[in-house]
């Protein structure tokens, strides 16, 4: 059987049978679809408290300093102290800061905070953090400003140097968000956790990876998705439930 030519051009196995352009195409589409499927991260998950757009960034955050003026020079210098100034219990913070979790605030609520004895407060910050990675995932991009040892190759950080930028940094975003949720929690210890946060967001600066001004900005954007956070009537019902799981442990402590 000979083929039949179509106006398009196109030749269909059924004489004088013309196959419409559009579903022609569809299948092309469904291979292209599958193609990015396999190559293509998975789209953000779907907020746990946070709603899309609930933190803007770029209207919690100044600009960081211009590069040459007074306060970046400041900046720069204050990097160099710190770098100066840094014994090896410096190092030591800077490193195990690093890789900093939630549960790195055990030394200030106790060694009984650990994800085996409060699995369902792992879960809640474990979705408290998944919502803080997608409030702030574009921040550093809207600035891209370079890290110290970029700017100063005399810097020597004691720590990897992350290849994003430096403003704001998400280290110390991370602190503060994990300081203000369990301050909701622990509302006794929220004084002590802050202040771990402090020192968590300095060791970014003693480590030579960080300026000052950048972790004043994590800072403010974590205090900005920790406000928005306590609006959602689904985190303050977790709260509660995570503080009635560490109750016991608390009556234990106090004993």
């Amino acid at each position: 059987m000979k083929l039949a030519l179509a106006k398009n051009g196109f030749r269909s196995p059924c004489k004088h049978v013309t196959v419409p352009p559009m579903k022609r195409f569809v299948p092309f589409l469904a291979l292209i679809g599958l193609a990015l499927a396999t190559v293509l991260p998975a789209a953000d998950h779907a907020a746990y408290f946070l709603a899309p757009g609930a933190v803007d960034a770029k209207a919690v955050l100044p600009l960081p300093p211009a590069v040459g003026s007074l306060a970046a020079l400041g900046d720069l210098e204050a990097v160099r102290q710190a770098q100066v100034a840094r014994t090896p219990e410096d190092v030591a913070w800077a490193k195990s800061v690093e890789k900093d979790q939630a549960f790195g605030c055990a030394a200030v609520l106790g060694p009984w905070f650990t994800p085996e004895n409060l699995p369902q407060t792992a879960e809640f910050l474990k979705r408290v953090s998944a919502d803080t990675e997608m409030a702030s995932h574009s921040a550093k991009g809207l600035f891209s400003r370079p890290r110290p040892p970029l700017t100063d190759p005399t810097l020597q950080p004691c720590v990897d140097l992350p290849g994003t930028g430096s403003f704001p940094s998400g280290h110390s975003m991370r602190a503060f968000v994990w300081a203000l949720v369990l301050s909701d929690i622990f509302p006794e210890q929220r004084e002590a956790l802050l202040a771990r946060a402090h020192r968590v967001a300095w060791g970014r600066v003693m480590g030579g990876v960080h300026y000052p001004t950048d972790v004043v900005g994590g800072r403010m954007l974590g205090e900005a998705i920790a406000a928005a956070l306590r609006k959602s009537p689904v985190y303050q019902a977790e709260v509660e439930k995570c503080r009635a799981e560490a109750a016991p442990f608390l009556l234990k402590k106090a004993a």
